[in-house]
């Protein structure tokens, strides 16, 4: 570790609590986590930890899902993509330049399906079986597999922002709140 990472980690330490730490490891969740991994990102011991997420859940901010072997939790996906979409319309960025990225990250997709003849990440990630392929490919593929998958969700977002720029246009411009 650096010293100018130590000192930023000590920094971060010293401008947040714990309960903040938690409640932006577990905003910034992608995919259900569980308490002691969130306590771990968070640099908080697990009882508090637990206490906050809870609090979270009564708030609507997170779900608890008890359903599997360990209690995760999870953000609302939906909240999140909207306020993601939100945004990306306050950016600063056109319709159009969003529209561009749009089609650059659908050619991505396609040229993915062409490149290795299959249809969706898992399709991808079942050639690894290929015994042809080498540890580099391997791992290739198993990044590409991950990208592609983030692709998706950020063409849902993008898309849902085009189709809805002007219902998320802010309600007031700056300019005429202070007039």
């Amino acid at each position: 570790m650096t010293d100018d990472e130590s000192d930023s980690e000590s920094m971060m330490d010293r401008h947040t609590t714990g309960e903040d730490r938690v409640r932006m490891v577990a905003r910034q969740l992608s995919e259900p986590q569980t308490a002691n991994w969130i306590a771990s990102e968070a640099g908080w011991s697990h009882e508090p930890t637990k206490r906050v997420l809870a609090r979270l859940v009564d708030d609507g901010i997170l779900h608890r899902d008890e359903s599997g072997a360990h209690t995760t939790y999870y953000p609302d996906y939906r909240q999140q993509a909207m306020q993601e979409a939100m945004r990306l319309r306050d950016s600063g960025h056109t319709v159009e330049e969003l529209t561009d990225r749009l089609a650059e990250m659908k050619a991505q997709i396609r040229d993915w399906e062409d490149t290795f003849g299959v249809e969706s990440p898992n399709q991808l990630r079942g050639t690894l079986a290929d015994e042809t392929l080498d540890g580099e490919a391997e791992d290739q593929r198993r990044e590409i597999a991950r990208e592609w998958e983030h692709l998706q969700r950020r063409i849902e977002i993008v898309g849902f922002a085009i189709r809805e720029w002007d219902f998320l246009a802010p309600t007031t411009d700056p300019a005429e709140a202070s007039s």
